[in-house]
């Protein structure tokens, strides 16, 4: 017969464990906070508050450019690449710069898929390197056989140098995943400060509800064995590549 006492016990001993350790955390969060405040990196505990457009509202010191700077910089920690362009010419400059230094690697960059966002097929048509094929949302056999995938992204961010990637926008899940590079294109308006304002914006995009799936790219795809021997491109793109859109919204 099972002791009741002895599981009451055992719950308390849980909960003096939690609270114990919270206790011991707590000098080391008051100092991340005031570094992170001297840096402009965080602001308010609070969850900013929507714009009449449904974008979240951030704070005059929270501007864009910081929070391109911080994108930037915690994207390229972890090993992706952050590229920032001022108008569509400018986008189509990075997509070829990047394109042709990539042919000059093993992963060749000769055919390209594209998600169905008909902004990504006008930029792509602006890239002056030759290709072998540029493809519109490839059929999923056929996307293990292109190098590279091009899309957007919905919204990113910058504390973590995150992407945020939803199916109800935009067919690019598996563009994004499966060829061994994935570039893709955010405004900069859309990089939030952290995972709570970006999932916030997601919320109140127009559609009457959140999207069902919604993909959460940092850096290329890491994969670790039991031995922690870490790999890169395992499970998903080995480069990603970021062009931040600073100049007149693109993306809609």
């Amino acid at each position: 017969m099972i002791d009741p006492q002895r599981n009451i016990d055992a719950r308390d001993a849980m909960l003096r464990s939690i609270r114990d350790h919270l206790g011991a955390s707590a000098p080391y969060d008051a100092a991340h906070a005031e570094a992170a405040e001297e840096t402009g990196a965080f602001l308010a505990v609070e969850t900013p508050p929507l714009s009449d457009n449904g974008q979240t509202a951030h704070t005059e010191r929270n501007d864009t450019d910081s929070l391109i700077e911080m994108f930037a910089e915690n994207l390229e920690a972890v090993g992706g690449h952050c590229i920032v362009a001022q108008s569509e010419p400018g986008i189509a400059q990075a997509l070829t710069r990047i394109i042709s230094d990539l042919q000059k690697t093993d992963l060749r960059a000769r055919r390209i898929a594209l998600s169905d966002a008909l902004v990504v097929e006008r930029l792509t048509r602006l890239v002056e390197v030759e290709v072998d094929e540029i493809r519109v949302a490839p059929a999923t056999a056929d996307l293990f056989d292109y190098d590279v995938g091009i899309t957007t992204a919905q919204a990113a961010i910058a504390e973590t140098g995150t992407l945020v990637l939803e199916s109800e926008c935009e067919r690019h899940r598996l563009v994004s995943l499966v060829p061994p590079v994935h570039v893709a294109i955010v405004e900069a308006a859309s990089i939030c400060l952290t995972l709570g304002e970006a999932l916030a914006a997601v919320h109140h995009n127009g559609f009457a509800e959140m999207s069902p799936t919604i993909t959460f790219i940092t850096g290329p795809s890491r994969t670790a064995d039991i031995e922690l021997t870490l790999t890169i491109g395992v499970h998903g793109p080995q480069e990603l590549y970021v062009i931040v859109n600073n100049g007149e919204t693109l993306l809609r």
